[in-house]
């Protein structure tokens, strides 16, 4: 067992709005991401999805209402809310869910999360 080092885990990738799955515990993945741009709006019909911001700024869009997070700041979006994070400049985002939630809320579109 050894602790994870996120900045050297962020250094090991570019791609914006994929997660990266660093660690697992109790059937979720804690990943990290890079945000930098807007996503596509989506909802997880079965499960909230969190958002910690470890630096930059990050917009989650919401229908009634945007909520904006600093570094050292996060929310948890309900499930079944229509949401959209949006990053003007690039933000690092860790990221817990259950295991195998697709990224985009479907499927057919989500990103293939890999371990890093």
């Amino acid at each position: 067992m050894s602790a994870v080092n996120l900045a050297d885990k962020f250094a090991q990738f570019d791609e914006y709005w994929s997660p990266k799955i660093v660690s697992a515990f109790n059937g979720h993945d804690v990943m990290v991401a890079k945000f930098k741009g807007e996503f596509n709006w989506h909802s997880h019909a079965d499960t909230d999805d969190l958002f910690l911001v470890l630096e930059g700024e990050v917009t989650i869009q919401m229908r009634d209402g945007n909520v904006t997070l600093k570094k050292g700041e996060m929310f948890v979006v309900p499930k079944g809310v229509e949401h959209c994070p949006y990053a003007e400049e690039e933000a690092h985002v860790l990221l817990i869910e259950p295991a195998g939630t697709p990224n985009t809320g479907d499927e057919a579109t989500a990103v293939k999360k890999e371990y890093i």
